[in-house]
């Protein structure tokens, strides 16, 4: 409760209460609706969690007394609808935030975001990754913290996003192949250790940076009304996949589920780290698209950056384009082998393979169409990434998850 006296007569603010009593289990869930944009106006918001419109008010009002959304009374109905134009909802743009914190072969990110997704802060942070990952992750959360004292802004938690397999419930790193650190490294445990040094409040998680776009993706972007999603991307290095099943993330039975990037695309191709050849984290990052366009890679900008430019830029050279479209071959190859065994009901790319998808998107649907089981009668959509660091929204997702579980209990 916001602990603010109520102005309002005796009567009304028992029958206020009241109302909130009887709807406080649905506090959780209608800042979720405010907070994915799925509950842009009060009458919305009451048809969807299915209460009176008093109730509604009452949860509503709750929420915006903790600071979490703001309720706007001015006329807000849509041209032609019926009736009293109802309140307009949205997150508040000067509430809490989330740290996030994203680490990457060259380097690492931290950020403040808030409800809806928004990067409220960043702080880019480009560096050789340490092999110890507490000096790494000492390093970004004190990025972090230094944004929070800047702005001011309440902390609910925190989230890290690793290019690693991690196990749970341990919350280990089994596998950061392109980081020098130790396979198995306990992330979690010391991301959580530098968060309660820094003085931060609010609980610390880590998870596989795919995986956590992907979550953003379906909360905020390209990914918003899709029931089965699933996501591919190569960053930095590797190639990661997600999927996400009515709204969670499907991570397996100890967070290890769609490791796609060894799937063999190419019988006879690169030498991969897991010890087999030709596996798609090999045969389509950003590193195979140099090295195939006969470029090599410099120091300066990122590999990633590099790729994206080299298409974008040298897409007429015949040597750029023919290595483009291998990697489009090799990428629809695997992506028609996870649509045989998943059905998703949409395939969302990141990172380069977004890129690959620009440069020729017939291409890789008519991959993926001619080597999926349902062929072109029952092709997916492919579709873009659209949320700037993704990656780093989706860690916020993460320590933002229990306050949209009990705004109450997590904000007390």
């Amino acid at each position: 409760m916001s602990g603010k006296a109520d102005p309002r007569p005796a009567g009304e603010g028992t029958t206020s209460r009241t109302r909130l009593d009887r709807g406080r289990g649905a506090l959780g869930p209608a800042l979720e609706l405010v907070h994915t944009g799925r509950a842009p106006t009060r009458a919305v918001l009451t048809a969807e969690l299915g209460v009176t419109r008093a109730t509604a008010g009452a949860v509503a009002a709750e929420l915006e007394a903790l600071g979490l959304i703001r309720v706007d009374a001015r006329p807000g109905a849509a041209g032609g609808s019926q009736g009293r134009p109802s309140h307009r909802l949205s997150v508040a743009e000067d509430g809490p935030v989330a740290l996030a914190a994203q680490i990457h072969a060259d380097g690492f990110r931290a950020a403040l975001v808030g409800l809806g997704g928004r990067i409220v802060a960043t702080a880019p942070g480009r560096e050789v990754v340490d092999p110890d990952p507490a000096k790494v992750l000492g390093s970004v959360v004190a990025a972090g913290a230094e944004l929070l004292r800047e702005t001011g802004r309440r902390c609910v938690g925190a989230g890290l996003a690793v290019p690693s397999a991690v196990a749970e419930p341990e919350g280990l790193a089994l596998n950061p192949l392109h980081l020098a650190w130790p396979a198995g490294a306990p992330v979690r445990e010391i991301f959580a250790e530098q968060v309660r040094a820094a003085g931060l409040d609010g609980p610390a998680f880590a998870a596989n940076d795919v995986n956590l776009a992907a979550l953003a993706e379906h909360r905020h972007g390209a990914g918003r009304g899709s029931r089965d999603l699933l996501c591919v991307a190569t960053g930095h290095r590797g190639v990661g996949g997600a999927l996400v099943l009515d709204g969670r993330l499907h991570t397996g039975s100890s967070g290890l589920a769609l490791e796609v990037g060894h799937l063999a695309v190419n019988p006879d191709g690169r030498p991969c780290h897991c010890g087999s050849r030709g596996c798609l984290d090999v045969e389509a990052d950003p590193l195979a698209l140099l090295t195939a366009a006969g470029r090599d890679p410099g120091p300066v900008m990122s590999l990633l950056r590099q790729a994206d430019e080299l298409i974008r830029g040298g897409y007429d050279d015949p040597r750029v384009r023919t290595a483009t479209e291998q990697l489009i071959d090799r990428l629809g190859l695997g992506l028609a082998g996870l649509v045989n065994i998943l059905n998703p009901d949409r395939i969302i790319l990141g990172g380069l393979h977004r890129t690959l998808l620009e440069a020729d998107p017939d291409r890789l649907r008519a991959v993926v169409a001619d080597r999926s089981l349902w062929g072109r009668s029952g092709g997916v959509p492919i579709l873009a990434c659209t949320l700037d660091h993704n990656s780093l929204v989706g860690a916020a997702e993460l320590a933002w998850q229990p306050v949209l579980d009990d705004p109450l209990g997590a904000l007390a």
